[in-house]
C-alpha cells in the first residue's frame, strides 16, 4: 500500500484527507506521521509509546488499513485518507467501540486505547463479524500494561454482534451512574462507568506529552553511558556558542538548592545532575535546554564530558564485596534491614515430619507503562516568584517536597498538577522529570516542557527489585506448618528510592498468609552499580510469594497431601494471630476464596490427568497460590485528607488529591462519597491531584486509596451532609435532591427547600478571585474548572489515617489495619520438545472487602494477572541489552489466557462500605501459580523466573539426566 502514496517532496507541504475532512500542513516530509499530527496539528489523541512500532499506541488507519504512524513518514501520507481517534471512523464504528469500551472498562489508564480503538475500528470495517481469534489478531500489534486485554476484547465483540449500548456518547455516562435525584439506590456497588472515562476513549485525555505552552523550551537530558565513572566537564560555553537556539546546558552547579533527591527524610541520595561522578548507567550528567532541532541535532559525542571508568559492582554479592562502598555513608552497602521473628523456630523445626528449604532468584523486571515520562514546568512571576509543574506522577505532594527542596525554596512556591497518568505501577513514584523540568524553568525563565524517548525511559527510572531468597519451611504429619524461615536480599541500585519498604514489608508477608507460630525471616536491601530497583507492585511480596508458594508444594508432596489442602488447612482467617502478632479480627478471606477454588480444581485435575494420558509431548498442568497484603504504608502513618464543597450556585465539588492512574480510584472514591452524602455521582464536578487545590491524600501505591482516601472521601461526604441536615432540621435519614441552586430535604413527609444563591452570600473571607483550575478536571456530564474557597456555601472535609503501631525489634505490632488475600490457580501446557510454555487460563479468587464497583475490580484483576504471567514467563531487564519493546517482553493479547474471577466480599469494618484495595493484590499469586502448574506438568521445580524456554528446556533435560 504504501509504495502506491505520492511522496511529498522536501520542503513542500503534505495534504490529505484527515477525519473526513481535507488538510493541508506544512511538515518535514520524513517526519513520523505521529509527530506531525501530535506537533503540527495538535491532534494529540495519537499517542508515541515507543517510536519503533512496538507498542501501537499510535495505531490510526492509513487508506483503510491500521498502520503505526511513528513508522509512516509524513510525505508517504500524502493523496492519503487517514482516520486518528478524534474521528468517528468509518461508519462510525469508532463511536459505537468507544460507547462499549466504557460499558466494558476496557480503557484503564487510557494511554493504549486510541490505538485499540483504531485497530478495532479496522477489523470491525474489515470484518464486521470477527470471531474472538480475529479480534486478538487484530489487536494483537497494540500493547496494553494496565488491563490485560480481556475486556477490550469483550468490548470489541460487542460492537460486532451489534448489542452496544447507544450511539450518543452522553448516554453512556449515565449507565449504572447511580441514583437520580431522589432515587435512593446506591452507587456503591454499581458497574459505574469510569468518571474519567469518556476523555479516554475520546482522544481527549491530556498525558504529560500532549500538553504544552506554546513557547515551550526543549530539554533533552545527557545521561551516562557507564555504570560506574568519574568524569569532568570542558567548555560548555563553546557548546552554546556553536549552536543557535541551544539556551542553556544544566550542570549539577546550576542545580539552586540541593542536588538530591528520594523518597525517606534522611536518604535524599540521588542527584538532579551528577556532580563529577556517576553510579548506575543512564543517571543524568547534563540537561541540554533550547530549541527542540538545536538540543536533538546535538550528539552526546560532541559534549565535553571526560570520561574515567570505574569497575562497576554488579549484582547482590558484588555489592556487599564493593570498595569502595558506592556510598560513602553506607560502609557494607547494606542500604536497609528488615527482620521478623516469633516462637521458636529450631524447635518447629525439630517437632515437624517434612521440611522443604530452597534458594529462590528473581531479576529485574521493567515497568513498561506504555507512556514515557513527560511534562512540563512554567515559572510564574519575574523572580520567578513560582515553579508550577505538569507531568505524569503517582504522588503530587511528594513530588512538590522533592522540587522545592532542589529548587531551595518554600513549598508554596511549587504547585504540582497532575496530567492523565498513562500507567505507573510504582515507577512513577519517584520524581523523575519533575526536578529537571522545574531547575530549566528557575534557571532560563522560560516554560520547558521534556517527553523521555521509550530507551530513556527504561534506562533511567526505578525496576523491581531482583532477590536472592533462602528460605526453609516444615510442617507436621497433618501438613499444618510448625515452621518458617527466610533470608532475603534484594538488589536496590545506585539509589535508595524504595529499599528500606522492600525490606520492611516482605518480612511481614514473607511466609505467606499461614499461621504459623515459630518463624524468623531477615532482609536486606544491597547497593549496587545497577539501575535503581523502587517501587513496582508488590514492594518486593511477589518475589517473596514464589519462595513460599513453591515451598508448599514441596510439604505437600512430601507430606501426600493434596496442594489445595495444605493451603486450605494453613490459610489465616478471622480470630488467627499473625507472625507479627496482629489478631486478624474480621475480614480474613482466604479460607472463603480457596473455597471459591474447590470445584474448579477438583475438575481442573481430573481433565487435565486425561490430557496428559494421551499427549506425552504438550503436557498439561494445574498450579495453584496463595497470597496477602497489607494495604498501606507499613506500620507508619498513612493519612488521607478529602473536601467537598457545595457552591452557592449549586455545584457540587470533590477536591480529590488522590491521582488515578489508571486503577479507577476517581471512579471509586466518588462513588463512596456519592452513597455517604445522599447524592447522585452526577451532581459531582471533582478536581483531581493539583496541590494548589486539593488536599494531601497521599501517595497512589500500597494499594491504599479505596481503603485510606476511600474512608477520607466517606468521612468528608458525612460532614457536609451533616452540615445539610442541620440547616433543614432533619434526620439522618432524610434525603436529599439538588437542582441547580435549589437544594431540597425531604424527612418523612415535611419538605424543606433551600436557595442557595440567596441563603449563603460571600463572606469577606470568601471573596476574592477564584482558583484556577487544571483542565483535566472532570465530571460525569462535562469538564469543569476547579474552584477555589469563594463560592462555597458549606464544606465537609475528612482526614483518615489508618490504625497501625510500629513494630518492634522482632516485628512485632500492628502494621497494616486490614490485608486483601487471594487465591489463585493456573492450568499450563508445556512444549516439552520446545521448552514453550502457554497459560491455558486463570481462576482468581480475591478478598476485596466489598467491591464498590465490580468492573474495574475485575479490571485490577486482569491487568495484575497479565503482570504477574510476564514475571513467570518472559519479563528480564537486563541493562543495556533490553532497553525497547521490542527485545523486553511483555504479554500481548495473544499470550492472555481466560480468566475466572470470583469476588470475595469478606466486608472490612474500618473500610468505606467494608471495601479494601485489591491493585497490587491482583499480580502476586499469579507467578507462583504458574509456577506450581510447570512443576506439576514436567514435574521440574523451577526456582528462577522468567521461565524461559531454554531455561525450562535445560531443566527438564537435567531432571531426565539424574532420573
Amino acid at each position: 500500500m504504501q509504495d502506491t502514496v505520492p511522496i511529498a517532496p522536501a520542503g513542500t507541504t503534505v495534504s490529505f484527507t484527515l477525519n473526513g475532512e481535507p488538510t493541508t500542513v506544512a511538515a518535514p516530509p520524513f517526519a513520523s506521521l505521529a509527530d506531525t499530527l501530535r506537533e503540527r496539528l495538535r491532534l494529540t489523541g495519537t499517542k508515541i509509546g515507543c517510536e519503533a512500532g512496538d507498542c501501537g499506541a499510535c495505531t490510526v488507519i492509513l487508506d483503510g488499513a491500521q498502520v503505526c504512524a511513528c513508522l509512516v513518514a509524513t510525505g508517504q501520507a500524502n493523496g492519503a485518507r487517514i482516520d486518528t481517534v478524534e474521528g468517528a471512523g468509518p461508519s462510525g464504528i469508532t463511536e459505537r467501540l468507544r460507547t462499549a469500551f466504557l460499558a466494558h472498562g476496557a480503557a484503564q489508564c487510557g494511554i493504549c486505547t486510541p490505538g485499540m480503538l483504531m485497530a478495532a475500528a479496522d477489523l470491525l470495517a474489515r470484518s464486521p463479524r470477527p470471531g474472538r481469534t480475529e479480534v486478538e489478531d487484530a489487536i494483537g500489534g497494540v500493547l496494553c500494561r494496565c488491563t490485560g486485554y480481556l475486556k477490550i476484547a469483550e468490548a470489541i465483540l460487542e460492537v460486532a454482534d451489534g448489542d452496544a449500548l447507544g450511539d450518543d456518547p452522553m448516554d453512556m455516562l449515565c449507565v449504572d451512574a447511580g441514583p437520580a435525584p431522589g432515587d435512593p439506590a446506591p452507587a456503591v456497588g454499581a458497574r459505574l462507568p469510569r468518571v474519567d472515562g469518556w476523555a479516554k476513549v475520546a482522544g481527549t485525555d491530556r498525558f504529560g506529552a500532549d500538553e504544552v505552552p506554546a513557547d515551550a523550551l526543549w530539554m533533552r537530558v545527557v545521561r551516562s553511558p557507564h555504570a560506574r565513572a568519574r568524569f569532568m566537564l570542558g567548555d560548555l560555553d563553546a557548546v552554546k556558542a556553536r549552536m543557535p537556539g541551544l539556551v542553556a546546558v544544566l550542570t549539577a552547579k546550576d542545580v539552586p538548592g540541593e542536588n538530591a533527591f528520594g523518597i525517606f527524610p534522611k536518604m535524599k541520595d540521588q542527584p538532579v545532575l551528577a556532580p563529577g561522578h556517576v553510579r548506575f548507567r543512564g543517571e543524568a550528567v547534563l540537561a541540554l535546554v533550547g530549541t527542540r532541532a538545536a538540543v536533538e541535532s546535538i550528539s552526546d559525542a560532541e559534549l565535553p564530558i571526560e570520561w574515567t571508568p570505574e569497575t562497576p559492582a554488579s549484582g547482590i554479592d558484588a555489592g556487599l564485596a564493593a570498595s569502595p562502598a558506592i556510598h560513602a555513608g553506607v560502609p557494607d552497602n547494606v542500604l536497609a534491614r528488615g527482620h521478623l521473628e516469633c516462637g521458636d523456630v529450631e524447635a518447629g523445626h525439630a517437632r515437624a515430619a517434612a521440611t522443604a528449604g530452597g534458594e529462590f532468584e528473581t531479576g529485574f523486571v521493567e515497568h513498561a507503562y506504555i507512556e514515557p515520562e513527560a511534562g512540563y514546568a512554567v515559572p510564574v512571576g519575574d523572580g520567578p516568584d513560582r515553579i508550577e509543574v505538569t507531568a505524569c506522577t503517582q504522588a503530587p505532594y511528594m513530588d512538590l517536597e522533592e522540587t522545592a527542596r532542589v529548587l531551595g525554596v518554600a513549598q508554596s512556591r511549587v504547585r504540582i498538577k497532575p496530567t492523565a497518568c498513562g500507567g505507573g505501577f510504582g515507577g512513577k513514584l519517584d520524581v523523575s522529570v519533575q526536578p529537571l523540568l522545574a531547575l530549566a524553568a528557575w534557571v532560563t525563565r522560560r516554560p520547558v516542557r521534556i517527553v523521555y524517548t521509550r530507551t530513556e525511559s527504561m534506562t533511567s527510572t526505578t525496576k523491581r527489585h531482583p532477590a536472592r531468597i533462602r528460605a526453609k519451611s516444615s510442617a507436621d504429619a497433618q501438613g499444618r506448618l510448625t515452621a518458617f524461615e527466610m533470608d532475603a536480599d534484594f538488589n536496590t541500585g545506585a539509589y535508595a528510592s524504595w529499599g528500606p519498604t522492600v525490606a520492611s514489608r516482605v518480612p511481614v508477608h514473607g511466609m505467606g498468609p499461614y499461621r504459623v507460630a515459630n518463624a524468623r525471616l531477615a532482609t536486606r536491601a544491597v547497593y549496587t552499580n545497577d539501575t535503581p530497583a523502587g517501587a513496582f507492585r508488590g514492594f518486593g511480596v511477589p518475589q517473596a510469594a514464589i519462595a513460599h508458594e513453591t515451598l508448599m508444594d514441596d510439604l505437600a508432596e512430601r507430606l501426600g497431601l493434596d496442594r489445595w489442602a495444605i493451603r486450605r488447612r494453613n490459610a489465616l482467617q478471622a480470630g488467627d494471630a499473625t507472625p507479627s502478632g496482629q489478631v486478624l479480627e474480621r475480614s480474613a478471606g482466604l479460607p472463603a476464596c480457596l473455597n471459591a477454588l474447590k470445584g474448579d480444581w477438583d475438575a481442573a485435575l481430573a481433565h487435565v490427568a486425561v490430557h496428559n494420558a494421551g499427549s506425552p509431548r504438550r503436557r498439561r498442568g494445574v498450579g495453584v497460590a496463595c497470597m496477602w497484603y497489607g494495604c498501606g504504608n507499613t506500620a507508619l502513618p498513612n493519612p488521607s485528607t478529602m473536601r467537598i464543597t457545595l457552591g452557592r450556585d449549586g455545584v457540587l465539588t470533590f477536591f480529590n488529591g488522590a491521582v488515578d492512574i489508571g486503577q479507577g480510584s476517581s471512579t471509586v472514591l466518588l462513588q463512596i462519597a456519592a452513597d455517604a452524602l445522599g447524592l447522585p455521582p452526577a451532581a459531582f464536578r471533582m478536581v483531581v491531584g493539583d496541590t494548589d487545590l486539593t488536599a494531601d491524600a497521599g501517595k497512589t501505591s500500597a494499594s491504599r486509596q479505596t481503603f485510606v482516601s476511600g474512608n477520607a472521601a466517606r468521612l468528608a461526604a458525612e460532614a457536609l451532609r451533616a452540615k445539610i441536615l442541620a440547616l433543614g432540621n432533619a434526620g439522618p435519614d432524610a434525603r436529599l435532591t439538588l437542582e441547580g441552586a435549589r437544594l431540597s430535604i425531604t424527612d418523612g413527609e415535611a419538605l424543606r427547600t433551600i436557595d442557595l444563591s440567596t441563603s449563603f452570600p460571600p463572606s469577606e473571607a470568601q471573596s476574592g478571585n477564584p482558583a484556577s483550575g487544571p483542565d483535566s478536571a472532570w465530571i460525569p456530564a462535562g469538564a469543569l474548572r476547579a474552584r477555589g474557597n469563594d463560592d462555597a456555601a458549606l464544606e465537609g472535609v475528612g482526614t483518615w489515617d489508618p490504625p497501625t503501631s510500629p513494630l518492634d525489634e522482632n516485628g512485632q505490632g500492628v502494621p497494616y489495619a486490614t490485608y486483601g488475600f487471594a487465591a489463585q490457580m493456573a492450568e499450563v501446557e508445556v512444549d516439552t520438545v520446545l521448552g514453550t510454555t502457554k497459560v491455558l487460563g486463570i481462576v482468581a479468587a480475591h478478598d476485596v472487602g466489598r467491591a464498590i464497583n465490580p468492573t474495574l475490580v475485575e479490571g485490577q484483576i486482569h491487568g495484575g494477572i497479565a503482570q504477574g504471567l510476564g514475571l513467570a514467563l518472559m519479563e528480564e531487564f537486563i541493562p543495556g541489552r533490553t532497553e525497547n519493546l521490542h527485545d523486553y517482553l511483555i504479554p500481548t493479547v495473544g499470550d492472555m489466557p481466560p480468566v475466572k474471577t470470583y469476588l470475595i466480599e469478606d466486608a472490612e469494618p474500618l473500610g468505606p462500605f467494608g471495601a479494601k484495595g485489591v491493585g497490587e493484590p491482583a499480580l502476586i499469586a499469579t507467578a507462583p501459580a504458574i509456577l506450581s502448574a510447570i512443576r506439576h506438568a514436567t514435574g521440574v521445580r523451577i526456582t528462577r523466573v522468567p521461565v524461559l524456554p531454554h531455561r525450562l528446556w535445560e531443566a527438564m533435560q537435567a531432571r531426565e539426566g539424574t532420573g
